[in-house]
Order: structure tokens, then C-alpha cells, then sequence
């Protein structure tokens, strides 16, 4: 069964994040497999939205014609309880839940309490959630008090990808993606390495560098700190054609999150058949295969610097991490097989 539902996305849909990334993907794919898709932009500033852009994304979601479905990614759904309450008594609701929104990293007490309330009342309201990871669905079960048979995972699919190359060389090279944000942890990552300059290695980091500029002042001021602006090249955000070849150069991905609801860097390290360094955090233990990777508490610099000397040093553990990470990567689910799950989930809301 098909039919015709809204996707409301807060912002510009081609903001290179995994989110947006995920929300983009899962469009297509759900096109292409019949479904009619009214994609609305409901502002810039989500979770922080100012009153003008919450009336305006508010107005749009009461556009939609009454019973059509609407699916509304988190980002935007979670700070907007209200419209939700309204809204469900009039339209099948589907929220899409990247990672809860109170567990960004660098939020006060405060501001995390208030996202967990609000979050947890739009959840309430909602017919049906859509979550990335299975450790991300019992979060929403044992923290937001969402049932779990109206929970369905659809993990973020795999492309079909060349395999990592490396470097031939007796230099190691690291590569780092995420945008550059307190919760991808690069602060632990470069305090990690700035105790490894005995050793060979450079790192390369892919990510947006305008969605958090403290964070990315803090990135170059360490960087220059530690005295490693030979070492690490901080590109910002690079095309897919560029991302394709950092991956395909690289020996070792590394990525120190605080917290990831899937974290889908990870699985295209996997898919690449890299070696992966990264934190126990969230679902990566979940993404990550154990004898593919070393996995360290987030944030224990002490532990991660271990882990990336284990690894960077020993030419044999990498190619017994690769060869794992070979052999997970035809595991990862494809893009169509998350959109059939998204699907049955759309179904549901019928």
C-alpha cells in the first residue's frame, strides 16, 4: 500500500549532516518505491527556534489537508508539544527520532530538562516513532514513555562502496567525520593524539564547521595548542566525490562521540572496510562489530589515547580489524530495505 504523506524537516534539507543526510535518502527511496511526498522546510534554528519561525512551522503543519499523514523529524517535533496536540487530533503523526534531543552534548541542566519534558509530551501525541538505532528505541521506551509496539527501527541504509586502499605507506592515516560539534568529542580526539607525536600519523576531519563556532574555535585553538596544524588537516564540510576518497585513503577511522542515536560516519567506515577506533556511547557499540573496532568510554582521553597507540602501531591489528570490518560490511542494510521498514511504518499509521 502507498499513498501520499508530508515530511516536515526543519531547515534546509541539504545540510550535510547524517540527520539530514538520513531524511534526504529515505525520501528518495520512499518515492521510488510509490509514495507521494509533500517535503515542507519548517525553519532554521531547531531545537532553538525563535517565536517567528515556530508560528511560521506551526502554520505550515496546519496546512496539511486534515488525515493526510505527517511525518516530522525530531529536531523540530521535540520543541513543538503544542502543535503536535493540535495537530493529532486531525492527522496520523510519525515522528522520526534521529537521537533525543536532550542529549546533545554542552546543553546545561536546564535547557536538557526542559528538551526532555518537551520532547516527551510531543512523543505522547504522535501515532507512531521512527528511530534509527534499537539503543535509541529503548531510550524512548525507558525515558520518553513511548510504548514499545509503536516504536519501529529503520537504520540508516549502506550504499554499495569501494574498499579502503590505505595509505602503502609508513605514514598512518586517520580519518575523522562529523560535523564539528561539541558531541562529536573532537576536543578528547585531539587531546588523545597530542600524546602520540612519537608516532606516524596524520589525521584528516570531514565536517561541517559552521554549525557550532565555539566548537570549531576550540578545534583550531587545540590544534594550534598542541602545536599539530602539521598533522591535522581540518577540511570542513567536502563534497561526496572528495568524502569517497578521504575513506579510500584512509588506514583508520576514529571518531570520539559522546553520544550518537546511530551514528552512520561509523557504519561507512565499516562499509569501507576500515578499522574503527570509537566510544561505547549510544548505539555505536550496536554499529560497530567488536572484533572490527576498539570501542573506549566517551570522553576518557586516557583510554582512546591507548586505543589509537594499539592500533597505529601495530600494522597486523589493523589488518585483523579491516579484515572484520570486511567481512561485517555486506550486514549493513541497504537504503531500500530502511525505506520498506519507514513504509510499513507509514502503513501503520492507516
Amino acid at each position: 500500500m502507498v499513498g501520499r504523506f508530508a515530511f516536515a524537516v526543519p531547515g534546509d534539507l541539504a545540510t550535510p549532516t547524517g540527520g539530514y543526510g538520513y531524511d534526504r535518502r529515505m525520501m528518495a527511496e520512499l518515492g521510488d518505491l510509490g509514495w507521494q511526498i509533500d517535503h515542507l522546510d519548517l525553519g532554521e534554528g531547531f531545537p532553538w527556534p525563535d517565536e517567528a519561525t515556530r508560528a511560521e512551522a506551526q502554520t505550515q503543519l496546519s496546512a496539511v489537508p486534515a488525515g493526510r499523514p505527517i511525518v516530522i523529524d525530531g529536531l523540530a517535533l521535540g520543541v513543538l508539544p503544542e502543535a503536535a496536540l493540535r495537530l493529532a487530533a486531525r492527522n496520523p503523526l510519525l515522528a522520526l527520532v534521529h537521537h533525543p534531543l536532550a542529549l546533545e552534548w554542552g546543553l546545561s541542566a536546564a535547557q536538557a530538562d526542559a528538551l526532555r519534558r518537551s520532547e516527551r509530551a510531543a512523543l505522547a501525541a504522535v501515532k507512531s516513532v521512527v528511530v534509527t538505532s534499537a539503543a535509541t528505541a529503548s531510550l524512548v521506551v525507558s525515558d520518553y514513555g513511548v510504548p514499545a509496539e509503536r516504536i519501529l527501527v529503520a537504520r540508516p541504509g549502506s550504499d554499495p562502496v569501494p574498499l579502503a586502499q590505505g595509505s602503502h605507506g609508513d605514514i598512518v592515516r586517520l580519518l575523522s567525520v562529523g560535523a564539528v560539534v561539541p558531541r562529536k568529542g573532537f576536543d578528547v580526539l585531539i587531546a588523545a593524539l597530542a600524546t602520540l607525536i612519537d608516532l606516524p600519523w596524520r589525521l584528516a576531519i570531514a565536517g561541517d564547521r559552521t554549525r557550532d563556532r565555539n566548537a570549531t574555535a576550540r578545534l583550531d585553538t587545540d590544534i594550534a595548542c598542541y602545536a599539530l596544524g602539521d598533522r591535522i588537516a581540518a577540511l570542513g564540510a567536502v563534497s561526496p566525490e572528495r568524502l569517497a576518497a578521504l575513506y579510500t585513503e584512509a588506514d583508520l577511522f576514529v571518531l570520539a562521540s559522546r553520544f550518537e542515536g546511530y551514528g552512520m560516519a561509523y557504519a561507512e567506515a565499516i562499509a569501507h572496510g576500515l578499522p574503527v577506533i570509537g566510544s561505547t556511547a549510544g548505539a555505536i557499540p550496536d554499529t560497530v562489530p567488536p572484533d572490527a573496532g576498539l570501542l573506549v568510554a566517551p570522553g576518557d582521553i586516557e583510554a582512546l589515547a591507548q586505543a589509537l597507540r594499539r592500533v597505529i602501531g601495530d600494522a597486523a591489528l589493523r589488518r585483523r580489524l579491516a579484515e572484520a570490518a570486511r567481512a561485517a560490511a555486506p550486514q549493513l542494510p541497504t537504503w531500500r530495505q530502511s525505506a520498506k521498514i519507514f513504509a510499513g511504518a507509514l502503513e501503520r499509521l492507516a
